[in-house]
Protein backbone atom coordinates (compact mmCIF):
# COMPACT_ATOMS: atom_id res chain seq x y z
CA UNK A 1 0.00 0.00 0.00
CA UNK A 2 1.56 3.07 -1.01
CA UNK A 3 0.99 6.97 0.19
CA UNK A 4 -0.97 8.75 -1.92
CA UNK A 5 0.13 11.52 0.34
CA UNK A 6 -0.05 14.97 -0.87
CA UNK A 7 2.41 14.68 -3.75
CA UNK A 8 1.90 10.76 -4.12
CA UNK A 9 5.12 10.27 -2.88
CA UNK A 10 5.42 6.59 -1.71
CA UNK A 11 5.77 5.14 1.13
CA UNK A 12 6.53 1.49 2.59
CA UNK A 13 5.63 -1.22 0.38
CA UNK A 14 6.64 -5.35 1.74
CA UNK A 15 10.04 -5.08 -0.48
CA UNK A 16 10.76 -1.74 0.24
CA UNK A 17 10.24 -0.71 -3.31
CA UNK A 18 9.80 3.40 -3.20
CA UNK A 19 7.34 4.24 -6.37
CA UNK A 20 6.96 7.50 -6.66
CA UNK A 21 3.74 8.84 -8.11
CA UNK A 22 2.68 5.11 -8.75
CA UNK A 23 0.32 3.31 -6.40
CA UNK A 24 -0.49 -0.42 -5.26
CA UNK A 25 -4.10 -0.86 -4.76
CA UNK A 26 -4.99 -3.00 -1.61
CA UNK A 27 -4.05 -6.50 -1.55
CA UNK A 28 -1.16 -5.58 -3.93
CA UNK A 29 0.93 -7.92 -2.73
CA UNK A 30 1.47 -11.58 -3.10
CA UNK A 31 -1.08 -13.59 -0.26
CA UNK A 32 1.85 -14.52 1.73
CA UNK A 33 2.97 -10.58 1.71
CA UNK A 34 1.71 -7.49 3.77
CA UNK A 35 2.15 -3.84 3.63
CA UNK A 36 2.29 -1.42 5.98
CA UNK A 37 0.43 1.97 5.87
CA UNK A 38 1.55 4.62 7.03
CA UNK A 39 1.04 7.81 4.69
CA UNK A 40 3.51 10.83 5.08
CA UNK A 41 2.26 14.45 4.68
CA UNK A 42 4.77 17.00 3.64
CA UNK A 43 3.34 19.93 4.46
CA UNK A 44 3.18 22.65 1.40
CA UNK A 45 6.89 22.14 0.49
CA UNK A 46 7.03 21.23 -3.26
CA UNK A 47 7.86 17.43 -4.54
CA UNK A 48 11.45 16.41 -3.51
CA UNK A 49 11.64 19.43 -1.16
CA UNK A 50 10.77 18.34 1.84
CA UNK A 51 11.88 19.88 5.05
CA UNK A 52 10.35 17.78 8.14
CA UNK A 53 9.65 20.44 10.88
CA UNK A 54 11.53 21.05 14.05
CA UNK A 55 8.15 21.49 15.99
CA UNK A 56 4.86 19.47 15.73
CA UNK A 57 2.31 19.27 13.15
CA UNK A 58 -0.61 18.08 12.82
CA UNK A 59 -3.10 16.50 15.53
CA UNK A 60 -1.53 15.51 18.99
CA UNK A 61 -3.04 14.24 22.16
CA UNK A 62 -5.26 16.81 23.41
CA UNK A 63 -6.79 17.00 19.90
CA UNK A 64 -7.31 13.35 19.64
CA UNK A 65 -8.57 12.71 23.05
CA UNK A 66 -11.04 15.69 22.57
CA UNK A 67 -12.40 14.67 19.22
CA UNK A 68 -13.45 11.01 20.52
CA UNK A 69 -14.26 12.07 23.80
CA UNK A 70 -11.81 10.05 25.93
CA UNK A 71 -10.54 9.64 29.41
CA UNK A 72 -7.25 9.30 28.83
CA UNK A 73 -6.00 10.74 31.58
CA UNK A 74 -8.01 8.55 34.40
CA UNK A 75 -8.04 5.13 32.63
CA UNK A 76 -5.97 2.25 31.18
CA UNK A 77 -3.57 2.14 34.15
CA UNK A 78 -2.98 -2.15 34.41
CA UNK A 79 -3.35 -1.97 30.03
CA UNK A 80 -0.84 -3.45 27.79
CA UNK A 81 -0.99 -2.32 23.68
CA UNK A 82 1.02 -4.38 21.38
CA UNK A 83 2.15 -3.01 18.28
CA UNK A 84 3.12 -5.41 15.51
CA UNK A 85 5.47 -4.42 13.14
CA UNK A 86 8.17 -5.64 10.62
CA UNK A 87 11.55 -5.20 10.65
CA UNK A 88 13.25 -2.92 13.71
CA UNK A 89 12.85 0.33 14.28
CA UNK A 90 16.53 1.09 16.03
CA UNK A 91 15.56 4.29 17.31
CA UNK A 92 11.87 3.26 18.51
CA UNK A 93 12.02 3.68 22.63
CA UNK A 94 14.51 6.80 22.22
CA UNK A 95 11.28 8.83 19.76
CA UNK A 96 8.78 7.77 21.98
CA UNK A 97 10.55 9.39 24.47
CA UNK A 98 10.73 12.69 22.50
CA UNK A 99 7.05 12.22 21.45
CA UNK A 100 6.02 11.87 25.34
CA UNK A 101 7.90 14.53 26.21
CA UNK A 102 6.68 16.87 23.67
CA UNK A 103 3.47 16.32 24.85
CA UNK A 104 4.04 16.36 28.32
CA UNK A 105 2.70 12.71 28.81
CA UNK A 106 4.53 10.16 31.46
CA UNK A 107 7.85 8.47 30.56
CA UNK A 108 7.46 5.28 29.20
CA UNK A 109 10.86 2.99 28.73
CA UNK A 110 12.34 0.01 29.04
CA UNK A 111 13.54 1.13 32.33
CA UNK A 112 10.55 2.13 34.30
CA UNK A 113 8.66 -1.37 33.10
CA UNK A 114 6.02 0.41 30.74
CA UNK A 115 7.99 -0.18 26.80
CA UNK A 116 8.79 -3.46 25.68
CA UNK A 117 10.70 -4.37 22.58
CA UNK A 118 10.98 -8.15 21.62
CA UNK A 119 11.75 -9.60 18.33
CA UNK A 120 8.90 -12.56 17.03
CA UNK A 121 10.40 -14.89 19.63
CA UNK A 122 10.08 -12.96 22.31
CA UNK A 123 13.83 -12.57 22.09
CA UNK A 124 16.11 -9.34 21.79
CA UNK A 125 17.46 -10.29 18.78
CA UNK A 126 16.04 -8.08 16.51
CA UNK A 127 15.88 -8.09 12.85
CA UNK A 128 17.66 -5.65 10.12
CA UNK A 129 16.54 -2.08 10.37
CA UNK A 130 14.06 -1.24 7.56
CA UNK A 131 13.61 2.81 7.36
CA UNK A 132 10.37 2.48 6.19
CA UNK A 133 8.90 0.27 8.55
CA UNK A 134 10.56 2.32 11.45
CA UNK A 135 8.27 4.90 10.19
CA UNK A 136 5.23 2.80 10.54
CA UNK A 137 6.63 2.16 13.90
CA UNK A 138 7.03 5.47 15.67
CA UNK A 139 3.67 6.22 14.37
CA UNK A 140 2.04 3.47 15.93
CA UNK A 141 3.76 3.77 19.48
CA UNK A 142 3.02 7.27 19.20
CA UNK A 143 -1.08 7.33 18.69
CA UNK A 144 -0.65 4.52 21.83
CA UNK A 145 0.45 6.93 23.84
CA UNK A 146 -1.58 9.91 22.52
CA UNK A 147 -4.82 8.04 23.30
CA UNK A 148 -3.66 5.83 26.58
CA UNK A 149 -0.79 7.85 27.96
CA UNK A 150 -1.31 5.35 31.24
CA UNK A 151 -1.14 1.73 29.39
CA UNK A 152 2.09 -0.12 28.79
CA UNK A 153 3.22 -0.63 25.46
CA UNK A 154 4.95 -3.93 23.53
CA UNK A 155 6.64 -3.51 20.48
CA UNK A 156 7.18 -6.73 18.33
CA UNK A 157 9.26 -6.84 15.30
CA UNK A 158 8.61 -9.53 12.91
CA UNK A 159 11.57 -10.91 10.97
CA UNK A 160 10.48 -9.65 7.65
CA UNK A 161 6.75 -8.49 6.56
CA UNK A 162 5.35 -12.10 5.26
CA UNK A 163 2.40 -12.87 6.48
CA UNK A 164 4.11 -15.90 8.24
CA UNK A 165 6.48 -14.07 10.38
CA UNK A 166 4.09 -11.18 10.84
CA UNK A 167 1.28 -13.74 12.13
CA UNK A 168 4.13 -15.50 14.45
CA UNK A 169 4.56 -11.98 15.75
CA UNK A 170 0.73 -11.45 16.59
CA UNK A 171 0.92 -15.46 18.18
CA UNK A 172 4.09 -14.15 20.43
CA UNK A 173 2.13 -10.51 21.47
CA UNK A 174 -0.70 -12.42 22.55
CA UNK A 175 1.57 -14.57 24.85
CA UNK A 176 2.78 -11.30 26.95
CA UNK A 177 -0.29 -10.37 28.91
CA UNK A 178 -1.49 -7.79 26.49
CA UNK A 179 -5.26 -6.09 26.03
CA UNK A 180 -4.94 -5.61 22.89
CA UNK A 181 -2.80 -6.10 19.00
CA UNK A 182 -2.55 -3.44 16.46
CA UNK A 183 -1.57 -4.55 12.86
CA UNK A 184 -1.06 -1.24 10.63
CA UNK A 185 0.02 -3.64 7.39
CA UNK A 186 -2.37 -5.57 4.84
CA UNK A 187 -2.29 -7.47 1.85
CA UNK A 188 -4.63 -9.67 -0.60
CA UNK A 189 -7.69 -11.10 1.30
CA UNK A 190 -7.09 -14.76 1.60
CA UNK A 191 -8.66 -17.18 4.60
CA UNK A 192 -8.30 -17.32 8.00
CA UNK A 193 -7.21 -20.92 7.40
CA UNK A 194 -4.78 -19.73 5.21
CA UNK A 195 -3.28 -17.45 8.20
CA UNK A 196 -4.21 -18.62 11.44
CA UNK A 197 -2.46 -16.22 13.88
CA UNK A 198 -4.92 -13.51 14.63
CA UNK A 199 -8.28 -15.32 16.37
CA UNK A 200 -7.09 -14.35 20.45
CA UNK A 201 -9.78 -14.91 22.86
CA UNK A 202 -9.92 -12.12 25.04
CA UNK A 203 -7.18 -10.04 23.37
CA UNK A 204 -8.68 -6.78 21.07
CA UNK A 205 -7.07 -7.39 17.80
CA UNK A 206 -7.42 -4.34 15.37
CA UNK A 207 -6.22 -4.10 11.44
CA UNK A 208 -6.55 -1.41 9.36
CA UNK A 209 -8.75 -1.59 6.15
CA UNK A 210 -6.42 -0.18 3.73
CA UNK A 211 -5.53 3.22 2.08
CA UNK A 212 -6.24 2.92 -1.48
CA UNK A 213 -10.49 3.20 -1.39
CA UNK A 214 -12.84 0.74 -2.11
CA UNK A 215 -11.45 -2.85 -1.89
CA UNK A 216 -10.75 -5.22 1.00
CA UNK A 217 -7.98 -6.36 2.49
CA UNK A 218 -6.35 -9.28 4.79
CA UNK A 219 -6.23 -9.21 8.06
CA UNK A 220 -8.58 -6.74 7.82
CA UNK A 221 -11.25 -9.25 6.77
CA UNK A 222 -10.16 -11.95 8.72
CA UNK A 223 -13.11 -12.75 10.87
CA UNK A 224 -11.48 -12.47 14.27
CA UNK A 225 -9.90 -8.64 14.19
CA UNK A 226 -11.78 -5.32 14.54
CA UNK A 227 -11.37 -4.27 11.17
CA UNK A 228 -11.05 -0.21 11.37
CA UNK A 229 -11.38 2.75 8.63
CA UNK A 230 -10.76 5.99 8.28
CA UNK A 231 -11.97 9.63 8.38
CA UNK A 232 -11.55 12.92 7.58
CA UNK A 233 -11.63 14.95 11.04
CA UNK A 234 -11.52 18.86 11.46
CA UNK A 235 -12.62 21.24 13.76
CA UNK A 236 -16.23 22.29 13.93
CA UNK A 237 -18.64 24.87 15.49
CA UNK A 238 -21.11 22.42 16.46
CA UNK A 239 -21.74 20.99 20.35
CA UNK A 240 -18.85 18.39 20.22
CA UNK A 241 -16.35 20.34 18.37
CA UNK A 242 -15.84 18.11 15.54
CA UNK A 243 -16.93 16.84 12.31
CA UNK A 244 -15.91 13.90 10.05
CA UNK A 245 -16.62 12.19 7.00
CA UNK A 246 -15.39 9.50 4.81
CA UNK A 247 -11.46 9.52 4.07
CA UNK A 248 -11.52 8.63 0.22
CA UNK A 249 -9.06 6.56 0.80
CA UNK A 250 -10.11 3.99 3.58
CA UNK A 251 -10.88 0.04 2.55
CA UNK A 252 -13.96 -1.12 2.67
CA UNK A 253 -15.37 -4.48 0.80
CA UNK A 254 -17.22 -7.67 1.44
CA UNK A 255 -14.57 -10.78 2.34
CA UNK A 256 -14.79 -13.71 -0.06
CA UNK A 257 -13.00 -15.82 2.05
CA UNK A 258 -13.84 -15.57 5.79
CA UNK A 259 -17.32 -15.46 7.53
CA UNK A 260 -19.15 -12.62 8.89
CA UNK A 261 -19.58 -11.98 12.19
CA UNK A 262 -22.11 -12.62 14.18
CA UNK A 263 -23.02 -9.19 15.10
CA UNK A 264 -22.88 -7.78 11.52
CA UNK A 265 -25.97 -9.63 10.90
CA UNK A 266 -28.26 -6.89 11.62
CA UNK A 267 -26.67 -3.95 10.02
CA UNK A 268 -27.71 -4.89 6.42
CA UNK A 269 -24.02 -4.55 5.16
CA UNK A 270 -24.77 -6.13 1.88
CA UNK A 271 -22.25 -9.01 2.47
CA UNK A 272 -22.70 -12.43 2.66
CA UNK A 273 -19.10 -12.73 4.47
CA UNK A 274 -17.62 -10.37 6.11
CA UNK A 275 -18.12 -6.70 5.85
CA UNK A 276 -15.01 -4.51 6.46
CA UNK A 277 -14.91 -1.93 8.15
CA UNK A 278 -16.19 -1.93 12.08
CA UNK A 279 -15.31 0.92 13.28
CA UNK A 280 -12.90 4.21 12.28
CA UNK A 281 -11.20 7.03 13.39
CA UNK A 282 -8.77 9.76 11.77
CA UNK A 283 -6.87 8.87 8.76
CA UNK A 284 -7.04 11.53 6.13
CA UNK A 285 -3.42 12.49 5.68
CA UNK A 286 -4.41 15.84 5.35
CA UNK A 287 -6.46 16.06 8.79
CA UNK A 288 -3.09 14.25 10.19
CA UNK A 289 -1.21 13.43 13.28
CA UNK A 290 1.66 14.46 14.99
CA UNK A 291 4.77 11.65 14.35
CA UNK A 292 8.33 11.77 15.70
CA UNK A 293 10.56 10.10 13.74
CA UNK A 294 14.43 10.08 13.72
CA UNK A 295 15.23 6.74 11.74
CA UNK A 296 15.79 8.90 8.55
CA UNK A 297 13.68 7.09 5.38
CA UNK A 298 14.31 8.96 2.06
CA UNK A 299 16.15 11.49 3.86
CA UNK A 300 13.21 12.34 6.08
CA UNK A 301 13.38 12.66 9.97
CA UNK A 302 12.10 14.89 12.83
CA UNK A 303 8.84 16.00 13.52
CA UNK A 304 6.34 14.52 10.88
CA UNK A 305 2.82 14.46 10.02
CA UNK A 306 0.97 11.19 8.51
CA UNK A 307 -2.36 9.81 8.08
CA UNK A 308 -3.55 6.14 6.69
CA UNK A 309 -5.00 3.26 8.23
CA UNK A 310 -2.05 3.10 9.93
CA UNK A 311 -3.52 5.84 12.05
CA UNK A 312 -6.59 4.75 13.25
CA UNK A 313 -5.92 0.82 14.02
CA UNK A 314 -3.94 2.17 17.01
CA UNK A 315 -6.10 4.40 18.03
CA UNK A 316 -8.94 1.78 18.15
CA UNK A 317 -7.10 -1.05 19.58
CA UNK A 318 -6.00 1.80 22.32
CA UNK A 319 -9.38 3.09 23.21
CA UNK A 320 -10.38 -0.41 23.87
CA UNK A 321 -7.50 -0.64 26.14
CA UNK A 322 -9.43 2.69 27.98
CA UNK A 323 -12.40 0.44 28.15
CA UNK A 324 -11.00 -2.44 30.36
CA UNK A 325 -13.60 -5.01 28.38
CA UNK A 326 -11.08 -8.28 28.52
CA UNK A 327 -13.44 -9.45 26.62
CA UNK A 328 -12.04 -8.92 23.22
CA UNK A 329 -14.90 -9.71 21.46
CA UNK A 330 -14.59 -8.03 18.27
CA UNK A 331 -18.35 -8.36 18.03
CA UNK A 332 -18.57 -6.36 21.26
CA UNK A 333 -19.29 -2.85 19.15
CA UNK A 334 -21.88 -4.17 17.08
CA UNK A 335 -23.67 -5.51 20.77
CA UNK A 336 -22.65 -2.38 22.13
CA UNK A 337 -23.84 0.05 19.18
CA UNK A 338 -25.87 3.04 20.11
CA UNK A 339 -25.82 6.74 18.90
CA UNK A 340 -24.69 7.73 22.27
CA UNK A 341 -21.25 5.36 22.00
CA UNK A 342 -20.24 6.51 18.68
CA UNK A 343 -20.07 8.98 16.14
CA UNK A 344 -21.89 8.54 13.19
CA UNK A 345 -20.83 9.98 9.56
CA UNK A 346 -23.02 10.04 7.08
CA UNK A 347 -21.19 11.86 3.99
CA UNK A 348 -18.28 10.99 2.29
CA UNK A 349 -17.28 7.93 -0.02
CA UNK A 350 -14.73 5.45 -1.17
CA UNK A 351 -15.23 4.97 -4.82
CA UNK A 352 -18.53 3.19 -6.59
CA UNK A 353 -20.12 0.29 -5.66
CA UNK A 354 -23.07 -1.76 -5.00
CA UNK A 355 -24.63 -1.95 -3.16
CA UNK A 356 -24.21 1.69 -2.02
CA UNK A 357 -23.19 1.20 1.71
CA UNK A 358 -20.46 -0.51 1.13
CA UNK A 359 -18.98 2.55 0.00
CA UNK A 360 -20.94 5.32 0.82
CA UNK A 361 -21.32 7.12 4.18
CA UNK A 362 -25.18 6.51 5.57
CA UNK A 363 -26.72 6.51 8.84
CA UNK A 364 -25.99 3.64 10.69
CA UNK A 365 -23.16 1.35 9.36
CA UNK A 366 -21.46 1.37 6.33
CA UNK A 367 -18.12 0.33 4.27
CA UNK A 368 -15.90 2.70 5.17
CA UNK A 369 -16.54 4.05 8.56
CA UNK A 370 -18.12 1.03 10.04
CA UNK A 371 -20.41 1.98 12.82
CA UNK A 372 -18.63 5.26 12.99
CA UNK A 373 -15.89 6.88 15.77
CA UNK A 374 -15.48 6.33 19.00
CA UNK A 375 -17.67 8.54 21.23
CA UNK A 376 -16.16 7.63 24.47
CA UNK A 377 -15.36 4.19 25.37
CA UNK A 378 -19.07 2.73 25.85
CA UNK A 379 -18.80 0.86 22.73
CA UNK A 380 -15.86 -0.73 23.20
Amino acid sequence: MTARIRFLLSTVTVVLLAAAVAGFGAGSGAASEATAHPMFVPGHAAPGFVHPAATPSGYGPADLQSAYKLPSATAGSGQTVAIVDAYDDPTAEADLGVYRAQFGLPACTTANGCFKKVNQIGGTKYPRTNAGWATEISLDLDMVSAICPNCHIVLVEASSASFSNLGKAVNEAATLGVNAISNSYGGSDISDASAPYYNHPGIAVTASSGDSGFGVQFPASSHYVTAVGGTHLTRASNSRGWTETVWSGAGSRCSTKNSALTGQASFSTGCALRAVADVSAVADPNTGVAVYDSTAYQGLSGWLVFGGTSVSSPIIASVFALAGNSGGDNNYPYNHYSTSNFNDVTSGSNGSCSPSQLCTARVGWDGPTGLGTPNGVGGF
